[in-house]
């Protein structure tokens, strides 16, 4: 069976989930069907929420007390 009718692995990476919303947010926004870049939009701030979120999950990845809080953002 070809490579393409193959079921995608789900993304098991830190803040997966908010990964994906600001991907899909970003490729629906109308600066991104006008031919602009990614880091354009992002300048220009579209989807600012989520990737305000996703820089937070990032973040406190590194912060020794989320271990026993959790992640921000889920």
């Amino acid at each position: 069976m070809p490579k393409y009718y193959e079921e995608k692995e789900k993304d098991r990476r830190a803040c997966a989930g908010i990964r994906e919303d600001l991907r899909t947010c970003l490729l629906e926004c109308a600066c991104i069907k006008e031919g602009g870049s990614v880091k354009h939009c992002l300048r220009e701030g579209f989807c600012k929420g989520l990737q305000v979120t996703f820089f937070e999950c990032k973040r406190s990845m590194l912060d020794n007390r989320a271990r026993f809080r959790g992640r921000k953002g889920y």
